[in-house]
């Protein structure tokens, strides 16, 4: 479905930026077998001129991207880790009495949920994905297998649900109706309910080159500024912002009903004057990160045929959706890199979407590439220390972000 209006502020007056080209779901991973049957969809991302809100251009139904999502988050060890710190941060930080329910919503296989069940709260979980749904009931874990729209936060409402703390990770820019999303928060949330969303932060992904933070499911990446604007709309506001380094640089932001207990902090208001200042309400700022994505491009290419024509292996270290983006739109398949290894069981055995590259379990490797292509570079000081005797052997990483470069042991860069 083509978006010709801001999901914001409805403006019609609507810039593209970039466009990476016809691209399959990126977590649909196929069989050799279906290989040649998958659907490829037109990707390009916009910004409005009016509120400044980032989002694509055109995006599949929600049903084809979320219903068998084989993303876990428990396999991921550096976000089970945050998540144990963030469950600590946000009870600390709003002194949540024990026994208080918490709401994940798109809460996967129940990592976060879990993490709060550990400081005695009741948690319900809401997610779509019928494999992840499975995971989490077999952890024990409540979960409504349906998405979060108005219509469920309704539902709950009717049933006397009030959660202290609605959770959403990783998902409040997978939203194609953003106003019906918040509607759902509303119908549950009184004046002591905290709404935190962890967004991918745009100044982060702009300034860094991170372009594989865009993809289909990726229907908004968000920044503070528009983010008051539209939580104003719906009578919230914005209580605070921190920046935290998971995903290559994400926010935690915490919001309240205009009528709730809590303060808002000064950071907000300085956290908008940032974005301003590192022109993230300025076209001419996405012009010129389009112009450093093709550089990279080219730049990767030209490595990797280099490494080919000098007899040198390559695999993928890991096979994460942002990777699908990077292989596809740097036309990266297995004459380039010839496998990819990952630990999520629901991926090993298949091929990377739209590039084909067969997919192993990192486990049982006997052996080791001269090079790793970092797909997951959001975790490359993880990989670093889980790789340190490779490294240390001569074995290389090539990291795709901010810059291409090859680094070597230690993480330091190397020629």
């Amino acid at each position: 479905m083509k978006n010709l209006h801001c999901m914001n502020c409805g403006s019609y007056d609507l810039q593209r930026f970039i466009d990476l080209g016809d691209q399959p779901n990126g977590n649909h991973f196929p069989t050799p077998e279906i290989k040649d049957q998958e659907l490829v969809f037109p990707f390009a991302m916009m910004i409005c001129k009016s509120c400044h809100q980032v989002q694509l251009e055109e995006f599949p139904a929600p049903e084809f991207m979320f219903s068998n999502h084989p993303y876990v988050t428990g396999v991921n060890m550096p976000v089970v880790d945050h998540f144990d710190w963030m469950a600590k941060r946000t009870v600390e930080r709003f002194r949540i009495p024990e026994n208080s329910l918490v709401i994940d919503i798109g809460c996967n296989d129940g990592t976060l949920l879990r993490k709060f069940q550990d400081h005695k709260m009741r948690v319900l979980g809401v997610d779509p994905g019928r494999l992840t749904g499975e995971l989490c009931r077999e952890a024990g874990t409540t979960v409504c297998e349906t998405f979060w729209n108005e219509a469920t936060g309704r539902a709950l409402s009717q049933l006397n649900v009030r959660p202290r703390l609605i959770t959403a990770t990783a998902v409040f820019y997978h939203v194609q109706d953003i106003h019906d999303f918040i509607r759902g928060l509303t119908a549950v949330m009184d004046d002591k309910t905290i709404f935190l969303t962890q967004c991918v932060n745009l100044k982060d992904v702009i300034q860094k080159c991170q372009f594989d933070h865009f993809y289909h499911e990726h229907t908004m990446i968000h920044s503070i500024g528009p983010l008051k604007r539209l939580f104003e709309e719906h009578g919230m506001r914005i209580i605070d912002v921190e920046h935290v380094d998971v995903h290559g640089g994400s926010f935690l932001c915490y919001v309240g009903l205009n009528s709730n207990e809590n303060v808002t902090s000064p950071a907000v208001e300085k956290w908008i004057r940032d974005e301003e200042k590192a022109g993230l309400y300025d076209i001419d700022a996405y012009n010129e990160f389009t112009q450093k994505v093709e550089t990279n491009r080219d730049d990767l290419q030209k490595l990797l045929k280099g490494l080919k024509d000098d007899g040198k292996s390559v695999w993928a270290l890991g096979a994460p959706l942002k990777g699908s983006t990077l292989l596809n739109y740097c036309d990266i398949g297995p004459d380039l890199c010839q496998k990819a290894v990952e630990v999520n069981k629901f991926k090993i055995g298949k091929l990377t979407p739209g590039t084909h590259i067969p997919i192993e379990d990192e486990k049982s490797q006997a052996e080791r590439p001269d090079y790793y292509l970092v797909l997951s570079w959001n975790f490359l000081p993880f990989f670093v220390e889980k790789y340190k005797d490779y490294l240390a052997s001569g074995g290389k990483f090539i990291v795709p972000n901010p810059s291409v470069h090859v680094v070597g042991e230690g993480g330091k860069e190397v020629a």
